[in-house]
């Protein structure tokens, strides 16, 4: 069976495909029809960061497949409330309601609706190179992506990142939100400033806006913390989380305090919260709390700094980091040496046209670590 042959024929086809078709995997490696195996810095962008076929999560999702798959919101479930609960007792302080949906985009296009629905207004400011997601609402939060398909929402503005006089500039009495995320992924892996983020809160309660933090990427111990605003003591009105979220389930979140009401019908999603969704969740965040992946991901972001930091090429203009989150700067464009690392058995990602981005999952071992920092140093030497 010829599978890129099968896919270029049926699928309407949004994404820019590589050569490669993965097949199976284990823990941080990837596997291609013919049984090549890869090191994966990829993980579903971010996604399996319990590492793939992960047994914990594969046991909770057949255990709850068997038992009950879907579960729609008008009725009670056990498994859902279980996650809600486990939820709340995890994410930051003043946060206590989830509502489940299942992608980032969902998390973000509801975290849109609330605000409005919470101040009666429709300014949201946002950050320059900011990504929330590809539908009509989170898009016009987002940076780029944007010019096809305007007119989008009116009232969303942009701001530099981590430029405080801009945002104070910004934020005013007609702001619904301030909508921000802790280390920008696709614009780069940008790490947010402490006196940002500060300013953002601030100015939010000054002028009765809500402070939105995107942590879709970032969430769920990715960056040495289980949420990357606890870095900084970020406290948002309202939290938007999905990836890693359920060990690759489809699954988002977005959490919110007392300044946001719930109204019936305001909001809705017929997925949302299923019962084997919310199985693997539970599951996934068992293994992160068992195994301690926040500290893991400290420590190996900080070994494969050392390993990669022994040869300076001077291809790398920077490199920016938190935890297992690494972008590479690159003073070129990225794709060819993108490409040249999938040659040698490494996948990673692009975060804009210069960036280099590893995202592994968090299980990865240190040999393996110390083997993508090898074949970066291989590829950036040519």
């Amino acid at each position: 069976m010829n599978i890129p042959s099968i896919e270029q024929r049926y699928a309407f086809e949004v994404f820019p495909k590589r050569d490669l078709t993965i097949v199976s995997g284990h823990g941080a490696t990837l596997y291609d029809e013919s049984g090549r195996a890869y090191i994966d810095c990829v993980a579903g962008v971010g996604v399996a960061s319990v590492g793939h076929a992960n047994p914990e999560v594969a046991r909770a999702i057949g255990e709850q497949a068997r038992t009950l798959v879907t579960c729609p919101g008008i009725f009670y479930n056990d498994v859902r409330a279980r996650l809600l609960e486990k939820l709340v007792s995890i994410t930051p302080p003043d946060v206590s309601r989830a509502f489940l949906c299942n992608s980032g985009t969902e998390a973000n296009e509801a975290a849109i609706k609330l605000a409005m629905h919470a101040t009666g207004r429709r300014g949201f400011v946002c950050a320059m190179r900011g990504f929330h997601g590809r539908t009509m609402g989170a898009l016009s939060a987002t940076h780029k992506h944007r010019d096809a398909f305007e007119p989008l929402l009116d009232g969303f503005s942009f701001v530099p990142f981590n430029n405080v006089e801009k945002l104070r500039a910004a934020v005013g009495d007609g702001t619904a939100a301030v909508i921000v995320e802790i280390v920008q992924g696709e614009g780069g892996v940008r790490l947010g400033d402490a006196a940002f983020f500060a300013a953002a809160r601030e100015l939010c309660d000054a002028h009765g806006a809500l402070l939105i933090v995107d942590e879709v990427q970032t969430g769920f111990c990715r960056t040495g913390k289980f949420f990357a605003s606890e870095h900084h003591g970020v406290r948002p009105d309202v939290l938007c989380l999905a990836k890693a979220m359920a060990g690759g389930v489809p699954m988002g979140a977005v959490l919110v305090g007392e300044k946001v009401p719930a109204r019936i019908g305001m909001h809705g999603s017929t997925f949302g919260g299923n019962p084997l969704a919310c199985a693997a969740s539970l599951a996934t965040i068992e293994v992160m709390e068992r195994d301690g992946l926040a500290g893991q991901a400290q420590a190996k972001g900080a070994r494969f700094a050392a390993a990669f930091g022994r040869r300076k090429s001077p291809k790398v203009r920077e490199v920016r980091r938190l935890g297992l989150m690494i972008g590479i700067e690159l003073k070129e464009k990225a794709r060819p040496y993108i490409e040249a690392l999938m040659a040698r058995g490494v996948l990673a990602l692009p975060a804009g046209p210069t960036v280099i981005r590893l995202l592994p999952p968090l299980v990865i071992e240190d040999e393996a670590l110390d083997e993508v920092a090898a074949r970066l140093h291989e590829v950036l030497g040519r």
